[in-house]
């Protein structure tokens, strides 16, 4: 990654809020071609599984995330940093805060969906550990473009692995 120590930002990561919507809506509108709309940002945040996150610094929004909780997956359905905030680990901040909601015993793994010709997005979720694992063909309804389908799985840490007990060789031995 790029980014060293005097460049990297500090951020606090925290619900989306009402208040947040205008700088959500100006950072989306500078990352995407094709932008959600403030009704497209507010339909999928009233959905029960719809979680919206920002990244907040110096009482700005930096960067945000909207997520959905599925039984055994996270799915990032919008995710961007905005121009003046990029390449000071903000986005690296808010997916390993993503990450860490992941565990051996519920949700393993996190899906999402990359532009083909967003090489900035692919290279980012690449060196933050996740891999392209299959090409969503005609995906973008406002394109004839493809996606790839990219995800990251959870590595158990060595407090969550339950290593089996074989009771005759505890008793035997």
């Amino acid at each position: 990654m790029n980014t060293d120590a005097k460049h990297q930002l500090r951020v606090h990561i925290r619900w989306m809020i009402r208040r947040d919507m205008s700088e959500v809506l100006d950072i989306e509108h500078e990352s995407f071609e094709f932008p959600w709309s403030e009704d497209d940002f507010i339909r999928c945040l009233r959905q029960r599984n719809c979680i919206g996150m920002v990244a907040e610094h110096d009482d700005h929004v930096a960067g945000f995330m909207i997520y959905e909780l599925h039984k055994t997956r996270l799915h990032i359905l919008n995710f961007a940093v905005a121009n003046r905030y990029r390449r000071r680990g903000v986005g690296q901040q808010m997916t390993s805060k993503l990450i860490g909601k992941l565990s051996s015993q519920r949700r393993t793994r996190i899906m999402l969906e990359v532009r083909e010709t967003n090489l900035a997005a692919q290279l980012f979720f690449r060196r933050s550990g996740f891999r392209a694992v299959s090409v969503l063909r005609d995906f973008y309804e406002d394109t004839t473009e493809d996606a790839y389908m990219m995800q990251f799985r959870h590595r158990p840490t060595p407090s969550e692995v339950i290593i089996p007990i074989n009771r005759i060789t505890k008793l035997a031995g």
